[in-house]
């Protein structure tokens, strides 16, 4: 998916050598093994992948895998509930599924992750972050992201509280001042250059993300209206504006 994975455990996680260290290997493994499976299936750089034929006109939709098709619906599904400010496809009509791809992929790594009895962890992807249980276990110890400047990436604007007491698990940022221009901006576009929406799920988190980025201020109204998730977006000029549930850690 053209993204570095970053899995984070507990201080006094088992080292090698150590009892419990092979299950985390393993539990690595199992991460890796599930971005590249769905990275072979959805990614339009890779000229093999289903995504690629459907962008090629060689497959059709309803001909396409079930999960081809899943994350179509679901993709969908978010394009109404976001009027159009989230959309599973491109300007030019190709299908382009990655604005909730990578969503899923960190969701369907946190549910093998607690399927393989581990509790207590963070999944970064790209800067995109889901966690479970705290850094240090037993304790309502939240884990923290940090959130750059757009205009500097080597700085931190603030940081948000994930997991402990906080009902919010993942957070997702999206923008320009990474990855320059890939995000298709609704009407007159958007004066936002970077959102980050925190969510109890990272799919909610990273599709809002997108959506805001693309739709401007009246998505950005419509989230805070219609879905439990704090944000805070950053204009080019450098001022931001915050939802009341967006606290800094």
């Amino acid at each position: 998916m053209g993204t570095v994975i970053g899995l984070t455990l507990p201080v006094g996680s088992p080292a090698e050598g150590q009892p419990g260290f092979d299950e985390l290997v393993a539990a690595t493994a199992v991460v890796e093994r599930l971005f590249r499976d769905l990275d072979e299936k959805f990614s339009l750089y890779r000229r093999d992948s289903e995504a690629g034929r459907l962008a090629r006109g060689e497959l059709a939709l309803p001909g396409a895998s079930p999960p081809m098709r899943e994350r179509y619906a679901e993709a969908h599904e978010w394009r109404l509930r976001t009027e159009g400010a989230f959309t599973p496809e491109r300007p030019d009509g190709v299908l382009d599924l990655s604005g909730i791809i990578k969503g899923h992929a960190i969701r369907e790594a946190g549910t093998s992750l607690l399927a393989l009895g581990r509790h207590d962890w963070c999944l970064n992807a790209g800067g995109d972050v889901l966690v479970s249980g705290s850094p240090c276990p037993g304790t309502a110890e939240p884990w923290k992201a940090g959130i750059v400047d757009p205009a500097d990436r080597r700085t931190l604007i603030t940081g948000y509280a994930l997991g402990g007491n906080s009902r919010h698990t993942a957070i997702a940022t999206s923008g320009s001042a990474e990855r320059g221009e890939h995000i298709w901006r609704v009407g007159s576009g958007s004066e936002f250059v970077q959102v980050t929406v925190a969510a109890a799920d990272i799919v909610t988190a990273d599709v809002l993300a997108t959506a805001i980025v693309a739709g401007g201020t009246p998505m950005l109204d419509r989230a805070a209206d219609n879905w439990d998730a704090a944000v805070l977006a950053i204009r080019a000029d450098g001022s931001m504006l915050a939802t009341p549930a967006f606290q800094p850690a």
